[in-house]
């Protein structure tokens, strides 16, 4: 922690003299008297943080090793100012305009901070919200190559989720996926609040989730029930691979659920040693989450799970007789697009909320995320029909009833 701490002051020594150096060498005496008014504080997070000058932030990012300082835009500084270094990028804000990649951005974030105001530009229209559509299908937003980069210098910020990007200018990483656990994941849209200067809004949202989540999560000590075994597991190309991902063992953890020890992760079906055991295995088994990419969900059903697991016998399969298989492709967007990897990472609350229902059924809540092939449940298909809110104002998180 004592490292920590001094390389943090190293580092604003650092950037406070270039920062001094910059208005010096424009002429400029004094800096102009706004204040930063609102702050964040990163809790659960690890990968990024944020501190406060009087008229400035910086976040700092760990996934591209990147500082991002933002400069408020009535300030003098933000006018004589611009860092485009290795080390250091800035930004003014509010954002006057922004985009994103689109491909693989959770835009969820932007509409619980209600920043889609600013939102000009979007990559494709593989995204699975209902009023980011609209407003692109209304003109709102404009849609471009990633790789038009005359196009991309016209925007204040261009967020991405991939830490890897070229080294633009305004580029910036947006990266909730990098994180281990649900609440983790949804903290970052404190990074989101400080680029719209909506901090409160978004430690006000953050503080409702968390709080949601967490009675959630305390419902299973009440549970003096055995405990479920939950696989994950997905197929491609004849081998079937069982997950042992952090962020899903939490979710199944704090649902109440155990999660699977086989020998191994992975299952050749055409291997009859690995058949034998994987059948053994599945034997065991309470509850499938059956995560296969499959380019036609609306077909993806019980008799394809069967065929990719290639077992004749499976009398013995109880997450079958008990009607527990699932896929969490219950809402998307034209056949592409999941929002799983979109609300479902600002709003995690939904997602143990789902997965309590889907390991301790009662019949009564029905699943956001989650659909049940058992039974036939199809998906849900979601377009900008369905956006029947303002798009220019913040979306409320969905609280689930709680005790």
């Amino acid at each position: 922690m004592l490292m920590a701490s001094c390389s943090l002051q190293i580092f604003f020594m650092f950037l406070l003299l270039e920062l001094a150096c910059s208005l010096r060498w424009g002429g400029v005496e004094e800096v102009s008297l706004v204040k930063v008014g609102n702050f964040s504080k990163v809790e659960d997070a690890v990968n990024f943080h944020i501190y406060y000058g009087e008229t400035f932030k910086v976040i700092k990012n760990a996934l591209d090793a990147h500082s991002y300082l933002l400069l408020q835009n009535n300030t003098r500084i933000a006018s004589r100012t611009k860092y485009c270094t290795s080390r250091i990028k800035s930004f003014v804000i509010p954002l006057s305009n922004y985009s994103v990649d689109t491909d693989s951005f959770p835009v969820s974030f932007l509409e619980l901070v209600g920043a889609l105001g600013s939102l000009k530009g979007i990559t494709s229209d593989t995204v699975a919200s209902p009023c980011v559509l609209k407003l692109y299908q209304d003109g709102q937003i404009e849609m471009f190559n990633k790789t038009d980069d005359e196009k991309l210098a016209q925007f204040s910020a261009h967020f991405s989720s991939d830490a890897d990007q070229r080294p633009v200018c305004n580029f910036a990483t947006f990266a909730p996926f990098s994180e281990d656990t649900p609440l983790q994941r949804a903290e970052w849209i404190k990074f989101m609040g400080a680029y719209a200067n909506e901090e409160v809004r978004a430690n006000q949202v953050y503080s409702k989730i968390k709080e949601n989540y967490l009675c959630l999560a305390n419902i299973k000590n009440n549970r003096t029930s055995f405990k479920p075994i939950v696989a994950w597991m997905q197929y491609s190309d004849g081998v079937w691979v069982f997950s042992k991902n952090e962020y899903k063992m939490k979710y199944m953890e704090d649902a109440g659920g155990e999660k699977l020890n086989a020998n191994k992760n992975s299952y050749n079906v055409s291997n009859p040693d690995d058949q034998e055991e994987l059948h053994a295995i599945l034997c065991t088994v309470e509850v499938v989450i059956d995560e296969t990419p499959t380019f036609d969900p609306f077909n993806y059903t019980i008799a394809t799970f069967l065929q990719n697991l290639n077992v004749e016998d499976h009398s013995c399969f109880s997450f079958l007789s008990n009607t527990s298989l699932w896929r969490y492709d219950k809402r998307i967007q034209n056949n592409t697009a999941l929002d799983w990897f979109n609300v479902a990472v600002s709003q995690p609350q939904l997602v143990l909320a789902d997965l309590t229902e889907v390991i301790f059924p009662t019949g009564n809540y029905n699943t956001t995320y989650f659909r049940n092939i058992a039974k036939g449940e199809e998906p849900s298909d979601i377009g900008s029909e369905t956006c029947e809110r303002d798009a220019f104002t913040a979306m409320e998180p969905t609280i689930v009833a709680c005790g």
